[in-house]
């Protein structure tokens, strides 16, 4: 049992990151601690364009529902602010097939996958002064190695089908979502915030199915509450909050209820009861640190979520593929000390880091905002000239674009009005 990378946690981040590692030579293996790839679900399935193209797929019917175009942004004083990308700017997906496909491809690369194998422990040899040496690569990568080989310190505790084994690795890399138990063996800590969320698929009569429909302010406090359309009959319903702006006796599941009992949006279309019905946390807020002796961790698990809209794919996948390559570099090399790994680290910030910082600034913004407020920022947002910059330079996965070109339009006298001295404080 020994392989230079093993992948924790099989979805869209420990996939990509699997592919990345066999696509620079390591014999690799990709763990997943449920019985099959994709399920259960934790996520909306909206990916954006660019989300799906960093995962190295092109959209496909095998797990493309509904592409869409724009959102309404519906605000409690009943007007609509509509946000009009005029082309495809995500899709709505199937993430059993989505994370399936993904898996295939890192298949199809050369690694191994084990389905019900959970990591129940870690435990690294980086003291012996031996973890530089170069590993020996002129044996076939399936032949036997002593695990004491200096070329695997790191020693992965699972449990495999109902029993324990052992797995040695030169490097682990935790893709296991936002309770990663890779980054509590390795002592990095766990993300800044986790919102709480939940959503339904449900029979909803969709007004424009290339639309979403966002709902700020008090139907989800501290966050957002939204309907992504499948087709024209059913759309998964859903919202994340702000535990700490909960009121007293509320949480995620009774805030929706509410919602759909009481948005008059809502109530014209909701068709009652459930077809689907998911509960899950999106963290946000990067760890201090993502590497130590022998590891690396990605995606949820890094907190490398988007703090605006709670998307986790695109940036994932964009660090993802830099630990697959960092991890292979490194455990072929005979080199997996933390200070080998820490290019992961630099790199994946010199990519997402200020956006990912501007993001939660937008975040802590908006989510303070009451009712109010947000009627009239959407209301001075919703001019002709200010929607066509919208439109023009809207970005789901780089919020910072678009915030530039607003301050720099013509525009900036009305929406330094409407966001006061925030804008100040974000570049």
């Amino acid at each position: 049992m020994n392989y230079d990378v093993v992948v924790v946690g099989a979805g869209p981040v420990g996939s990509t990151a699997a592919r990345s590692a066999a696509e620079h030579g390591a014999r690799v293996l990709l763990l997943e601690e449920h019985s099959s790839i994709g399920s259960p679900v934790g996520c909306t399935g909206l990916l954006s364009t660019r989300a799906v193209a960093e995962c190295g797929l092109r959209p496909s019917e095998d797990f493309v529902f509904n592409s869409v175009r724009g959102a309404f942004v519906h605000a409690s004083d009943g007007q609509i602010l509509p946000i009009d990308g005029k082309k495809t700017k995500a899709y709505v997906v199937s993430r059993k097939s989505f994370d399936r496909t993904l898996a295939a491809r890192a298949v199809e690369e050369g690694a191994e996958i084990s389905l019900r194998t959970r990591a129940v422990g870690l435990d690294r040899d980086f003291e012996s002064g031996t973890c530089g040496e170069k590993a020996d690569r002129k044996s076939s990568p399936t032949s036997p190695v002593s695990p004491a080989s200096p070329s695997f310190p790191t020693k992965l505790r699972v449990i495999r089908n109902g029993r324990p084994e052992t797995i040695n690795a030169a490097v682990v890399i935790g893709a296991d979502g936002v309770k990663s138990r890779v980054a509590q063996y390795a002592g990095l800590g766990k993300p800044a915030r986790i919102l709480p969320g939940v959503q339904i698929e449900a029979p909803y009569t969709s007004e424009d199915t290339d639309f979403v429909e966002l709902f700020p302010g008090s139907p989800a406090p501290g966050f957002f509450a939204w309907t992504v359309p499948l087709d024209e009959k059913v759309s998964r319903i859903g919202l994340a909050v702000e535990a700490n702006r909960l009121g007293k006796g509320e949480n995620p599941l009774s805030c929706l209820e509410k919602f759909l009992s009481s948005n008059p949006h809502l109530k014209a279309r909701y068709g009652g009861g459930m077809l689907d019905f998911v509960m899950g946390g999106i963290p946000i807020g990067p760890l201090e640190k993502t590497y130590a002796d022998g590891v690396l961790v990605a995606g949820d698990a890094a907190g490398q979520t988007k703090p605006t809209s709670g998307g986790g794919v695109y940036t994932g996948a964009f660090a993802a593929k830099i630990a697959g390559k960092v991890a292979a570099e490194a455990a072929l090399e005979g080199d997996s000390s933390a200070a080998r790994l820490s290019e992961y680290d630099r790199l994946w910030r010199k990519g997402l880091g200020k956006e990912l910082e501007i993001g939660m600034k937008i975040h802590d913004y908006m989510g303070k905002l009451e009712d109010r407020q947000l009627n009239e920022l959407i209301g001075s947002l919703n001019t002709p000239r200010i929607l066509d910059t919208i439109t023009e330079y809207g970005d789901m996965d780089h919020p910072s674009v678009l915030m530039k070109k607003l301050m720099l339009s013509g525009n900036s006298l009305r929406l330094m009005k409407a966001f006061g001295t925030f804008v100040r404080t974000l570049f």
